[in-house]
């Protein structure tokens, strides 16, 4: 029986990592209540119990808490942390499994794991087996222009949109300085700031990830099917991503696959024209957030 204390169970992603371990065997979950969720000693004194710790917090609080597991050293249990506080930093293995071949397997050997953004695991799964096979330059001017439900956007948001009715849509981030781009560009394999432009509907949770392409400004001057069969290659065998046909229609909406941990991944294309649309389509609350948590803790343990 392996032992978690999830640090900051009581938000969006917190309750849905707690909800989705309470029916796997083999794992135990254990708690603070009341006050002791914020006493530092009562915290520490639970990581030296645990298997392994889950950070749902801010970021400064995430590097508090790292902090009082080191404090434990040999004790220190293994951590994944949920924020977006450790995802570019050194000795901290990003928990996309699928990201390149072997991934899984560091992540199953890594003490410390970094889980990734809701965003970024949409575009870096459509970018990184393009730039990999040589298809896409590192330095091409990447557009990424995304939509989630307002379930990603924290309590306030939530708030907003449930008790008020909040805005049909809304794009933000437009400051071109959101903090996902850093991770967006290491994992992807760029080298170019890409830029990113997120956006919010008024549903609650779902999302789509859109990187628009002009075929002929890349290198090999690749066709649409050419794409698909790159995509479809990195992905071999994968459990949860999947590279789908684009539909006829040309229409694609975000709800999908909600309460899910899939991802899809299509590539909208118009040979006339020379242009392709690459479209992620995923949870943003599964495979963007607890799902992904889940996958992580699962190879973590060995379960």
């Amino acid at each position: 029986m392996a032992s978690v204390f999830i640090d900051g169970e009581a938000g969006t992603t917190g309750l849905g990592i707690r909800d989705r371990l309470t029916g796997i065997a083999g794992i135990e979950l254990k708690s603070l209540t009341g006050d002791k969720r914020k006493d530092p000693a009562a915290r520490r004194a639970l990581m030296a119990e645990v298997d392994l710790v889950v950070l749902c917090l801010p970021d400064e609080a995430a590097k508090e808490s790292v902090a009082l597991a080191d404090c434990l050293g040999e004790q220190a249990p293994k951590m994944l942390d949920a924020s977006t506080a450790h995802r570019v930093a050194p000795n901290w293995i990003y928990g996309f499994p699928e990201l390149i071949a072997g991934h899984a397997g560091a992540i199953a050997t890594a003490r410390r794991v970094s889980n990734p953004g809701c965003y970024p695991t949409g575009a870096i799964a459509l970018l990184r087996p393009l730039t990999e096979a040589g298809l896409l330059p590192a330095d091409y001017p990447v557009t990424v222009n995304a939509v989630s439900g307002y379930s990603g956007g924290g309590k306030a948001m939530i708030e907003a949109h449930e008790k008020v009715g909040g805005p049909a849509f809304e794009l933000y981030g437009l400051s071109l300085a959101h903090k996902h781009v850093p991770e967006l560009m290491k994992f992807a394999g760029l080298t170019r700031r890409p830029l990113f432009v997120p956006s919010v509907g008024h549903f609650r949770q779902g999302m789509l990830v859109s990187i628009p392409l002009h075929l002929e400004t890349l290198p090999a001057r690749p066709k649409a099917a050419d794409l698909i069969a790159v995509l479809r290659d990195h992905f071999a065998g994968a459990e949860l991503v999947q590279v789908v046909e684009a539909e006829a229609s040309g229409k694609l909406e975000p709800e999908a696959l909600n309460n899910t941990d899939r991802l899809e991944l299509r590539v909208f294309a118009n040979e006339d024209a020379r242009q392709a649309v690459l479209v992620a389509r995923l949870d943003n609350l599964g495979k963007g957030a607890s799902g992904a948590a889940v996958q992580n803790i699962r190879l973590m343990l060995g379960l």
